[in-house]
């Protein structure tokens, strides 16, 4: 056998698979941006969706206080502002003056959706049951705005180890997955 045992801590460097993303807090009239690589998809209906923030994220307390969010999907040409946002607290600065971004009103939450990404996800906490023990919010999808307009649509993935994967060609297998055809749609 030609595998090699690697250290179990470092899992998440073969698993990192969603596109990075940043999440928008808002909380005593003061907004927030930042960003996130440990969520994941739970469930369909409603749609969940499991987040990492703990009390070292300066966005944790405002999270804790409004339970909402947006989580807003950047693409590969805001790569740098992406890790420059995650790299600086906003606890000393307003990022989103920092950063240039753009803040539009949410429909649902108090959070606003940040323009320049391709889609906003705005959130509502579901379940804070885990928060305590693993830093674990599961936030249920309320609305979801799409830029249909915007020409680059390349999510970023991170590798979880400072360098990323960038998203490509599409592999359309649906035809073989016909029990999946309720959620073949293009968003």
């Amino acid at each position: 056998m030609a595998m090699r045992e690697a250290d179990p801590s470092k899992a998440y460097l073969l698993l990192e698979a969603g596109p990075i993303v940043l999440v928008a807090t808002a909380n005593k009239g003061r907004s927030n941006v930042m960003t996130m690589g440990f969520h994941m998809v739970m469930q369909h209906a409603p749609p969940l969706i499991g987040c990492i923030i703990g009390p070292w994220d300066h966005s944790f307390e405002a999270l804790k206080a409004t339970k909402e969010c947006v989580i807003a999907i950047p693409t590969v040409d805001l790569a740098e502002t992406v890790v420059d946002i995650g790299n600086c607290s906003g606890e000393r600065q307003d990022k989103f003056e920092t950063f240039g971004l753009t803040k539009a009103d949410a429909k649902a939450v108090g959070a606003p959706l940040i323009t320049e990404c391709l889609a906003n996800i705005e959130c509502r906490v579901a379940d804070d049951s885990q928060v305590e023990s693993y830093n674990l919010w599961i936030l249920e999808a309320v609305a979801i705005w799409v830029d249909d307009d915007r020409k680059e649509r390349r999510t970023l993935h991170h590798n979880g180890d400072g360098t990323f994967t960038v998203d490509g060609s599409k592999l359309d297998l649906r035809e073989r997955m016909p029990l999946w055809k309720d959620f073949q749609v293009e968003l």
